[in-house]
């Protein structure tokens, strides 16, 4: 093979910058064996540097041949556990250890562990011959010890070819059994370099060889930022591919996923290489230099993308704060605890860490009491895995755990870790020890000390480092953890892959691309005769729930989902995409699931099957009882897998809205108002990819594609707030509680004496009757305010509430009366709570209210494109109570002429009228009656078809408006066609 000159500049470039900054040496081609693919002359020169007493032992066994057997033996190794295995635990020959590469220790305190490790011999090899015949070669190949650890294709404008012809070689001309391309055995990954960008795989699979990106990003988007020193893939090797990084990624990056799979019937084994990509180790790598050099008490903000890989950017994050050092060398951390809802999450860092030091016990899993954590933090467990939900328990009943010094790993930064939640962490762990826990006599202590220990729990803590992973961050998440930047300050995530970079590479698919809206609309009509005067949000909302329920609105929706799946999603992801419902509540679950088995058995469809998601027990307004086992006639615990491998649709009511990947999902239908994060994370189950997923589609009939575009655009790129809360915010709301006089200071005084006092319980019954004997006067004078009074009261101290558990977490106050109000306000807002049932006391049925008119309308087709480079800052907290305003309450007849003016067709008195008597004049048909008591629906349709349009062409002189309609816009006629034919063929059946 012929080099072109041009093409060998770059090879000459890159080789030559590794040796001269990289620590490595040029390899000879000449020595590199391409029958047993590795360098046997750098090998050993390695062996006879480092282990010159084992080489010896060998020496004396195998005599003069002993150079042959060892590789031999190596062969065999390497043959049976693989490259990467070998490498990091060596081998042995005839019972003497071999070690092929050291790693860097993680502290200085083992001398002789380090000047092993700078004994390691890194070569950079040009055009390596490879395979039988040696005819081809390869343009550099990076070995350590004279093992191969990396190809690389480089290619360059100049000879008019780029990073996708060195992809394209990969795949057509290099075969996977040649020895240097075996998957483990040989080269663990395989890099095609241009000037402008990089894309790495770990196995080669001929045609179907996938290749990742591996670009730093520009501009949060894909690629990589200009370089006016030189190439803009530099990057490569000046941060990854040196010594002291390289042996870093090999040792304590690089990892091999095994999974157990099922595939028709039987379990195999998938092996997977996992090679970190660029946002991943720049992230781990950042936090735990700045980790470092911060010390602890920092906290962080990570946000990385749906399809980002968190999962291993934490367990490789977890593992290495676990052995982070300070200047020192002491341990900075006595543990790490992570948090997550990640099932998976516990064994994929089992699995890692066991390989990385073939040790057992670094990862304790803690899913029952919080004996378990105390133990585990006295047992000297490195790492610490506990759920969302668990945690806070936990953390109540473990006030005296040993320990000093924490990493907090929280995956997926969760709201329950900006309240209350995250101080109880803070005050549980912020004791270093038992005996300090207990050192001062509870005598000695007023209840003033134990207030003050108690707020400097809820600031920073020096002891407690907090790394917080998110896709979404609101603005309260991102002053908590975010990094304060540019002038004015105001807080960043500290890293960052946004969700524009991971759909421009190809981890995740644009849910936006094919977004569908429709419109529903509608009018009412009032049945009762009195008009009484109702609360307007109140009644507003129970009429658009009692139209959303309405079965005619259900069937509708039901009909257009059904087929529309059948005609478009059924074909998708070779003929296995799947859909999900997406509904406002358990009981419209339940009704989209009858509505869609009926209109499925009516049509005898067998190619749709729905099941349905929801929580616990749904009663209906008939008493009837509905739960999801019972409507799936399975557990619940079957779900998941029966739905990748029997059913196409899942109807969930909030239930598998979050937090769910099966990359199947293609198809969502949306009948749900979606706000804010909430629609980033229900939208985003369908963006995971698998083969043969191409696209996504969304119908929406809840939500307008303006009120989606601006719920996704502030994390499209960098999230951002414009600015921080004001704390002086929490004064404001403390004047306007104040005015209310419902409370007063030595009340507040009087709640916190006993409550802080040490020997306080507030399980004892003595204890918690004088608590309520302490805040019963300020309930009187609650109760004898008006409706308004209390409810405006109520508000303004929720928000008080809240915001001073949020504030606390991010500013060292030491403003006494403000945590005394807070902790007096938390208990007394149980006693002053609405009935839960409040919000349902209004309720609109058929008795009351009419749907006169429907019609379900196509509003937006197309994609619901984001907007790069702008600065959308996410919202946050607002200060002031709101005040209900004085025209509340309103009749029932103008709510209602309300909502049809905003969801009405033109449709009058006078076209309901003449449909109605359309309508009977059909049902009085005697021919009509006959066949509808003697035919299916189907048939029938056709003589119901035939008389609809004769009753109106002899209504056209006096009915103009609807018989234009229905003769000039076909689905406007079928739809009123097949509602009418629907009633009517339902009551002349039953005569």
């Amino acid at each position: 093979m012929v080099m072109d000159h041009r093409e060998g500049a770059f090879e000459e470039t890159v080789q030559a910058m590794l040796v001269e900054n990289g620590g490595y040496e040029a390899g000879d081609p000449a020595n590199f064996d391409a029958e047993q693919a590795l360098d046997p002359s750098v090998l050993f020169r390695f062996l006879e540097t480092t282990q010159p007493k084992r080489l010896e032992q060998l020496r004396t066994i195998h005599g003069s041949s002993y150079q042959q057997k060892i590789r031999r033996r190596l062969e065999q190794t390497l043959k049976k556990r693989g490259m990467l295995d070998v490498l990091r635990h060596g081998m042995k020959d005839y019972g003497v250890k071999l070690d092929l590469m050291y790693p860097r220790p993680v502290s200085r305190l083992n001398p002789e562990a380090l000047d092993l490790y700078y004994h390691n011999l890194l070569t950079v090899t040009r055009q390596v011959a490879y395979g039988p015949n040696h005819h081809n070669t390869l343009d550099l190949v990076l070995s350590v010890n004279g093992l191969p650890t990396a190809t690389i294709e480089l290619k360059t404008p100049y000879t008019n070819q780029n990073v996708h012809h060195a992809m394209k070689q990969y795949r057509e001309d290099r075969s996977p059994r040649d020895l240097m391309f075996d998957f483990k055995k040989r080269a663990l990954v395989h890099f095609a370099v241009d000037p402008d960008e990089a894309y790495m795989t770990t196995k080669l699979a001929g045609k179907k060889t996938f290749f990742l990106p591996f670009n730093k990003g520009y501009q949060h988007g894909s690629g990589n930022p200009p370089n006016p020193d030189g190439y803009r893939t530099d990057y490569l090797w000046t941060e990854i591919f040196p010594k002291d990084s390289w042996i870093d990624i090999l040792t304590r990056f690089l990892h091999l996923e095994v999974e157990d799979e099922q595939k028709n019937g039987q379990m195999k084994r998938k092996e997977t290489m996992i090679f970190p990509r660029y946002h991943q180790l720049d992230a781990v790598r950042s936090l735990e230099a700045d980790t470092k050099a911060s010390g602890t008490g920092t906290n962080y903000l990570v946000q990385h993308s749906a399809g980002s890989g968190k999962s291993n950017s934490i367990a490789w994050l977890s593992y290495r704060l676990s052995n982070l050092h300070d200047e020192t060398d002491h341990p900075l951390f006595d543990s790490v605890i992570v948090i997550t809802d990640r099932k998976v999450l516990d064994r994929q860092l089992q699995d890692k860490i066991y390989q990385f030091e073939h040790k057992q016990g670094v990862v304790a899993k803690i899913e029952n009491h919080s004996q378990e954590l105390a133990r585990a933090l006295e047992a000297g467990t490195r790492i610490i895995i506990t759920t969302l939900q668990k945690f806070p328990y936990i953390l109540d009943k473990a006030e005296n755990l040993k320990g000093s010094r924490y990493a907090v790993i929280i995956d997926e930064a969760h709201s329950s870790q900006t309240g209350e939640s995250a101080k109880s962490m803070k005050e549980v762990l912020s004791a270093n020890s038992l005996e300090q826990a207990e050192e001062k006599d509870p005598s000695e202590q007023d209840a003033e000390d134990e207030m003050l220990r108690t707020m400097q729990a809820h600031g920073k803590q020096d002891h407690l480092s907090f790394y917080a992973f998110t896709a979404t961050p609101k603005k309260k998440t991102l002053e908590m953890f975010g990094t304060p930047r540019g002038e004015e300050q105001l807080p960043e995530p500290f890293h960052l892959y946004s969700m524009r970079q991971a759909i421009e590479e190809g981890f995740i698919l644009d849910v936006l691309e094919n977004y569908t809206t429709y419109e529903t609309f509608f009018h009412l009509s009032r049945q009762i005769e009195d008009d009484p005067e109702v609360d307007k949000k109140k009644a507003s909302r129970a009429i658009a729930r009692f139209v959303s329920l309405h079965p005619h609105n259900i069937s509708q929706k039901a009909e257009v989902m059904i087929e529309h799946f059948r005609r478009i999603t059924q074909h998708k992801i070779q003929g296995n995409a799947k859909a999900m419902v997406v509904t406002a509540s358990r009981l419209h679950a339940v009704r989209y699931k009858e509505a869609f088995e009926k209109y499925i058995r009516e049509k005898g469809y067998t190619d749709v099957k729905p099941l349905v998601a929801f929580s616990g027990t749904v009663q209906d307004e008939y008493g009837q009882e509905y739960t999801e086992a019972g409507m799936n006639q399975f557990p619940e615990s079957e779900v998941p897998r029966r739905f990748e491998e029997e059913f196409e649709v899942m109807i969930v009511a909030e239930k598998f809205q979050t937090g769910f990947d099966q990359p199947l999902l293609h198809t969502m239908y949306v009948d749900k108002k979606l706000h804010g994060v909430k629609a980033i994370q229900t939208l985003s189950r369908l963006n995971r990819t698998c083969p043969g997923k191409e696209d996504t589609f969304v119908l929406d009939f809840a939500n307008k594609a303006e009120d989606i575009q601006e719920a996704f655009q502030p994390y499209y790129e960098k999230t951002m707030i414009d600015e921080t809360t004001d704390p002086n915010m929490l004064y404001d709301l403390v004047d306007d509680l104040e005015a209310g006089q419902v409370y007063t200071d030595s009340e507040v005084d009087a709640f916190c004496q006993l409550y802080f006092k040490p020997d306080f319980n507030i399980e004892r019954g003595v204890d918690q009757r004088r608590l309520h004997g302490l805040l019963d006067p300020a309930v009187e004078r609650f109760d004898q305010k008006t409706e308004e009074e209390q409810e405006l009261f109520r508000d303004q101290l929720n928000k008080f509430v809240r915001l001073y558990s949020f504030l606390s977490q991010i500013i060292p106050f030491q403003d006494l009366d403000l945590h005394k109000l807070h902790t007096f306000g938390r208990f007394f807002l149980k006693k002053i709570q609405r009935d839960n049932g409040d919000r349902e006391t209004f309720h609109i049925d058929s008795n009351e209210v009419e749907l006169a008119f429907y019609r379900l309308q196509k509003q937006q087709e197309g994609t619901i494109a984001l907007e790069s480079g702008g600065d959308y800052a996410v919202g946050g907290h607002v200060a002031s109570g709101s005040k209900k305003s004085e025209d509340d309450k309103d009749n029932l007849s103008s709510i209602i002429e309300r909502l049809n003016e905003r969801f009405a067709t033109d449709f009058n008195d006078s076209d309901r009228l003449s449909m109605e008597a359309v309508e009977e004049e059909m049902y009085n048909d005697i021919d009509l009656a006959q066949k509808a008591r003697s035919n299916s629906m189907d048939n029938y349709r056709y003589a119901f078809e035939k008389e609809f349009i004769n009753k109106w062409i002899e209504r056209m002189d006096k009915d103009q408006n609807i018989f234009s309609k229905i003769m000039d816009d076909d689905e406007f006629k079928e739809m009123m066609m097949l509602e009418m034919m629907k009633r009517v063929y339902e009551r002349q059946s039953q005569i």
